[in-house]
């Protein structure tokens, strides 16, 4: 039987709640265990995948090589790409929004003790046309080149030796909120290469500029190769005459090394070329998680 969170690899769910927690002040290892205990990933559980921060996993004392946090970046054009540490992700996935606020109200009640609600993302999958696929809120594909089947396993989770890490997954999530405005401005050409990819076929563009999204992320071409499996879902605010939207990013892998190779490659980190995704786009929060595998226990 697989010892990953099914969560993880099934596809993206109609809907999706992000849901970020601090530690209580003073929670000790065993309020933490206590509280965490019921969440314990199960196999085959589909609605909840279990993201514990560098934090938590500290004060527990579970030494997990290759969990830490990310450290802010900032693109040659001065845009700040900022951190955004929790000690514990959960992200809820389900086909009814409503159920799955009232989730979210039932685990918070229960993880009290320990961990106190931070912030609740909205999260949805973004459809259009015939083929119901996946988009972002531009009307772009998403998740286009995603592995699949043993090469997305591969790409998304540890065989180790050590239990903490065999069949975990470390997780990349970043909150982008679109410039409507900004995109709005933009030709249909001007947008196309910013992505690197045409709307309506989402053929890649072969003389795409180098500041094109697909070219700044293929991940193929990073050494080592840079792959990820993405889970990524458009979010909207809930709050009252906000009405901010964009994407949250979520990629897992077997490290954070291939999601950093290609952040440091967006900023112009590597040489000096900025991703024009940074154009109507620009992220709000980066927050790095481990997903424990279903062996695990608090």
């Amino acid at each position: 039987m697989a010892n990953f969170q099914a969560g993880i690899l099934a596809e993206v769910p109609r809907f999706g709640r992000y849901v970020f927690f601090d530690l209580t002040k003073g929670a000790s290892a065993v309020d933490i265990r206590q509280a965490l205990s019921p969440l314990a990933p199960k196999p085959r559980q589909l609605d909840v995948v279990v993201c514990i921060g560098l934090q938590a996993a500290q004060v527990v004392g579970y030494e997990v090589a290759g969990l830490r946090e990310f450290e802010a970046l900032q693109t040659t054009s001065k845009i700040v790409i900022p951190s955004y540490p929790a000690a514990l992700l959960l992200w809820l996935r389900g086909d009814n929004a409503q159920a799955l606020m009232l989730l979210e109200q039932k685990l918070a009640k229960q993880l009290k003790t320990a961990f106190v609600l931070r912030e609740s993302v909205a999260a949805f999958k973004h459809t259009l046309g015939k083929d119901k696929t996946a988009r972002d809120l531009t009307g772009y594909e998403d998740g286009t080149e995603n592995p699949q089947g043993a090469a997305a396993r591969s790409a998304a989770f540890l065989q180790s030796a050590d239990p903490v890490l065999n069949g975990a997954s470390f997780l990349a999530v970043q909150r982008w909120q679109h410039d409507w405005q900004a995109f709005g401005a933009m030709t249909t050409h001007e947008q196309d290469n910013a992505i690197g990819r045409r709307k309506s076929d989402n053929e890649e563009l072969e003389d795409a500029p180098e500041s094109a999204h697909v070219r700044r992320t293929a991940q193929e071409d990073f050494d080592p190769e840079a792959f990820v499996l993405r889970r990524s879902m458009p979010w909207c605010s809930e709050q009252a005459g906000d009405k901010s939207s964009g994407l949250m990013f979520a990629a897992f892998g077997k490290s954070f090394n291939a999601v950093e190779a290609q952040m440091h490659r967006m900023a112009g980190l590597n040489d000096g070329v900025v991703d024009a995704l940074f154009q109507f786009s620009k992220p709000m929060t980066t927050s790095y998680f481990w997903c424990p595998p279903v062996i695990m226990t608090p």
